[in-house]
């Protein structure tokens, strides 16, 4: 345990695990995710990407030692139980820091299929970890102002088009779809800026766990509902990596698909768009009920 040492310190060593640890996991990653290109055969194929999560796993696994070793975080986690790897499963969660996407990966690796996030396209651009991604099979997104896609009306649907290219690919192997509904961090600015209707939440962005549905419905056991909460207020990455993160309280919720939503159009069908939002807002309402309760229940910093 590296407690003893100060917070600037345990930091600067856990940066240099988690550089070390990609770095040295990187490389096998490509050359299999090169092999895997080499080679388009669809069987030979789902064994490659069996190995190529098992090395992300690994990766998380390390991440989770380190992140152990600068502090003993107290988790309350509930929920968790029931979901397992042969299932596909699509995962959301209120989002409030780089931290959420950390914590994640602690409490699911090796308990569902590997978790495959929907990502902004400009990360595919950060170093070492953007071609990690993008080898790993990660869908990236590009987003549209409405004001663009006005002058722009060819670019209408593709990031369903997008959603779908990449389901096409999860249909054989069991795998973890997840997407953060808020889109973005939550920030004070940001929940101004957009009036939210919420006190701990952004708005939720249904369209991109929609177009999961309309690929690949039938394929999914589940939707899983992730609510984070950090007593102590949204840490940044710099606090996870000085061993800051004293507890993380996470709920977890297993819903079954409406039969309603699947199979259905969210891009062409404007009553199903309708309803669907409608039933994210109420995923929202509750959420944001249940964060009040936890703010209540763990009275640390807001």
């Amino acid at each position: 345990m590296l407690q003893f040492l100060p917070a600037p310190l345990r930091g600067v060593i856990s940066a240099l695990l988690l550089a070390l640890n990609t770095l040295i996991c990187c490389w096998p990653l490509f050359a299999v995710a090169l092999l895997k290109l080499l080679l388009p055969i669809p069987p030979i194929q789902r064994g490659l990407r069996f190995v190529m999560h098992a090395i992300a796993e690994f990766w998380i696994s390390f991440n989770k030692f380190w992140m152990n070793q600068v502090r003993d975080t107290r988790w309350d986690v509930e929920g968790i139980q029931g979901m397992d790897l042969r299932h596909s499963y699509l995962i959301t969660s209120n989002h409030q820091s780089w931290v959420d996407i950390l914590v994640l990966q602690y409490l699911l690796n090796r308990r569902v299929p590997f978790l495959k996030f929907f990502l902004k396209q400009e990360l595919i651009w950060v170093p070492v970890i953007g071609l990690c991604w993008w080898a790993l099979e990660f869908p990236f997104m590009k987003r549209y102002s409405k004001e663009y896609l006005a002058k722009h009306p060819e670019k209408r649907g593709q990031d369903l088009a997008t959603t779908r290219r990449a389901c096409a690919r999860y249909k054989n192997n069991p795998v973890s779809v997840f997407n953060f509904l808020e889109g973005t961090r939550l920030t004070p600015q940001k929940h101004a800026q957009q009036n939210s209707p919420f006190k701990y939440l952004l708005k939720p962005k249904a369209g991109g766990i929609a177009f999961v549905l309309d690929a690949m419905g039938e394929q999914l056991d589940a939707i899983v509902n992730v609510t984070i909460h950090y007593p102590s207020g949204n840490p940044g990455f710099w606090d996870l990596l000085c061993g800051r993160l004293d507890q993380v309280v996470v709920r977890f919720d297993k819903l079954a698909i409406p039969t309603e939503f699947i199979g259905r159009n969210y891009d062409q069908d404007e009553e199903y768009r309708l309803r669907f939002q409608q039933w994210v807002n109420q995923l929202w309402e509750a959420k944001d009920a249940q964060l009040a309760a936890l703010h209540q229940q763990y009275p640390g910093r807001s």
